[in-house]
């Protein structure tokens, strides 16, 4: 099984490499080895995946942020965003930041989670009220300072900060919710982890675990009743057509990570260091205002289309996922993130 991934992984590697090198994103050294392109001034351009569109506000933000960058270094760094999974989905993105056969990616905290159990916290239903409680925590240092440098020993991956994927809640086929009681029997599509099995289960619903892409299908055909995801996501792929019935649970805050080789991080002079910290900066709170208004946008057009929004009853979803926490907390360190997490919202 071993040399069977070991493989895998450096045929993924040589794949990746011919790609940069055909979308102009590398050349090649004299030792054979695969350099950052130089830009203008002869900097290195670094190469970030994502598993976004072009009109996605990731993708909007990181690209602003590469051509900041190159002005505030004078063309010592710059960012080529590789969009549509490009270079790989997030698992493979993540694999080849470890290695520096990609420089830096958008990846999931479902994915950090499998590093680092203490990632788990931020992914908790009620963690965070809302996108600016969320935002507030994840860039915060003094809270997540040590959790984002975590992987560097051990993967060579820093962890920059978060871009939201917005408040989810629950959409339905036949009719809009308003408490968990009417979410029994109801098969609702999660993704496969246990906790979002587990958190399912806690409002009433019988959890089913799909494939995103097989969602709407499933939708339309009643092999599930309900899902649950953003605004953005729900007018983008349509599901409004096939499950009109949007209910504002706001069970869970959805969060990216920018990551980074942590070798190339370390080779920035504080000069250009300090000038990528205020550029990310700056990509991140624009993020959250685009997203605020992709959001704004996808209501209004999923209502233009037929979907209808309701209001629930906020306390008793409250209730029934509260106790989660106390379920999936199993250690001091993850206890300590979630104390100071619950701070910053007070």
């Amino acid at each position: 099984m071993m040399r069977t991934k070991t493989l895998t992984m450096a045929a993924l590697a040589t794949a990746t490499a011919l790609t940069l090198a055909a979308c102009g994103g590398g050349e090649t050294s004299g030792d054979g080895e695969t350099a950052a392109a130089g830009g203008d001034g002869g900097g290195a351009t670094m190469r970030l995946a994502l598993n976004q569109t072009e009109e996605h506000p990731s993708f909007i933000a990181l690209d602003n942020f590469g051509q900041r960058l190159e002005e505030a270094t004078e063309g010592r760094y710059s960012i080529d965003v590789y969009p549509n999974e490009t270079l790989g989905a997030q698992a493979e993105a993540l694999q080849l930041v470890s290695d520096g056969s990609v420089d830096m990616a958008i990846v999931s905290g479902t994915q950090l989670e499998n590093l680092n159990e203490d990632f788990l916290v931020f992914n908790l239903p009620k963690v965070f009220d809302d996108v600016e409680h969320q935002m507030r925590v994840v860039n915060d240092e003094a809270i997540v300072g040590d959790l984002y440098a975590s992987l560097e020993e051990s993967n060579n991956v820093t962890v920059l900060g978060g871009f939201t994927q917005g408040a989810r809640s629950v959409y339905t086929t036949d009719g809009p919710i308003e408490t968990p009681a009417d979410l029994a029997g109801k098969k609702l599509r999660v993704q496969e982890s246990d906790l979002h099995i587990a958190m399912a289960e806690a409002m009433g619903a019988s959890a089913t675990p799909m494939a995103f892409g097989e969602l709407y299908t499933g939708l339309q055909s009643g092999v599930v009743d309900a899902a649950e995801n953003n605004e953005v996501s729900f007018w983008t792929q349509k599901h409004y057509e096939v499950a009109p019935y949007w209910s504002y649970t706001n069970h869970l805050v959805g969060l990216d990570y920018l990551i980074i080789n942590s070798d190339l991080l370390a080779e920035m002079s504080e000069e250009d260091r300090a000038a990528f910290d205020a550029e990310w900066t700056a990509a991140y709170e624009e993020h959250t205002e685009l997203w605020a208004t992709a959001t704004e946008e996808a209501i209004a057009n999923a209502k233009a289309g037929g979907a209808t929004f309701t209001e629930v009853d906020e306390a008793a979803f409250a209730e029934v996922l509260e106790p989660l926490a106390e379920e999936f907390i199993t250690s001091e360190s993850q206890q300590a993130l979630y104390d100071a997490a619950r701070a910053a919202a007070e």
